[in-house]
């Protein structure tokens, strides 16, 4: 029989210690990954406009377009409209930075419905105990007020007209713009940015209205090197309109506050709806108020949450 000495003994006894930090270690990083991996989320609405909301705030959160895309499909993914993503404030004069993906995987610079459900969110989760809150995103300033019905009160900030701001490939700021389209005669449509840029086309039907081939080709068309929402209204009256939205990045959406707000701020210039509003979507109705130029413009609106999840992500 073979004899095993004293240090033999140690030296095997080393080897295994240090076989099972070894597995201890690689079965911590696999932990840690798979940690990693599951996103925490939840999916809300604002009038069928619907978001995954992320809170950037506590989980790292910087989805690549790829990521995006797979994230906001609905076959695939959660399926939403658009990414709404809650972060730490940039500076101290804000609550919170907000995020916008669109479904395409590109970032956007405003969502007036993904405002207040983010809104909604911080509160639900309490993020913040405020009932006014100060919001960054990559183009805007946004302030919001939670209501105590459950709506929620947006600050849109001032429309801006001028071809630059929105952007639009204009010399000069007009009430209407005119662009000859594909098998189409001159389409006139006014422009606004509220936060991000918006084409306005004036109907006598929006259920007739030529949505998605009038809509794709203005999102192409050189004039907007940004692409652009494009909205199709029906005034009804200085306290109502009925709107029809072709969403950058999203295509047909039963209801966008960005695009409501964009149409109505045109439709006021244009000397047709009134200091209050009533917006109709095909998702529901959302309530304007803007006094004119050089003023903020506010929405009012619900915002519901549908669900809480976690997702395997990588």
């Amino acid at each position: 029989m073979r004899s095993t000495s004293a240090g033999q003994k140690q030296h095997g006894a080393a080897v295994g210690r240090d076989q099972i930090h070894r597995a201890i270690a690689a079965n911590g990083r696999a932990y840690i990954k798979m940690c990693a991996m599951r996103l925490s989320f939840t999916k809300m609405h604002g009038l069928g406009n619907d978001f995954v909301v992320v809170d950037a705030t506590r989980q790292p959160f910087q989805p690549t377009p790829e990521q995006a895309r797979r994230l906001a499909d609905r076959r695939l993914g959660i399926g939403c409209d658009q990414i709404a993503v809650v972060d730490p404030p940039p500076s101290k004069e804000f609550d919170f930075g907000y995020r916008i993906y669109n479904h395409d995987g590109s970032e956007s610079g405003m969502s007036g419905n993904g405002a207040r459900c983010v809104a909604r969110f911080i509160a639900d989760r309490r993020l913040s105990a405020k009932d006014v809150l100060k919001l960054k995103t990559r183009t805007s300033q946004i302030e919001l007020h939670l209501l105590a019905d459950g709506e929620v009160r947006v600050n849109m900030g001032p429309p801006r007209f001028e071809p630059g701001d929105i952007p639009l490939a204009a010399p000069s700021r007009q009430p209407r713009y005119r662009v000859a389209l594909d098998g189409r005669g001159p389409v006139e449509f006014g422009a606004v940015s509220v936060g991000n840029p918006h084409a306005v086309i004036e109907v006598a039907d929006v259920e007739a209205a030529p949505v998605e081939a009038l809509g794709a080709q203005l999102q192409r068309h050189a004039m907007f090197p940004d692409s652009v929402n494009v909205e199709f209204m029906r005034v009804l009256g200085p306290r109502r309109a009925e709107l029809r939205i072709y969403e950058r990045g999203a295509g047909e959406t039963p209801s966008s506050g960005s695009c409501a707000s964009g149409a109505y701020a045109v439709g006021r210039l244009w000397g047709k709806l009134g200091e209050k509003v009533e917006m109709q979507m095909r998702g529901g109705v959302l309530t304007m108020e803007w006094a004119g130029e050089g003023a903020p413009l506010w929405m009012t609106g619900p915002a519901v949450t549908v669900y809480r999840g976690e997702l395997e992500w990588d």
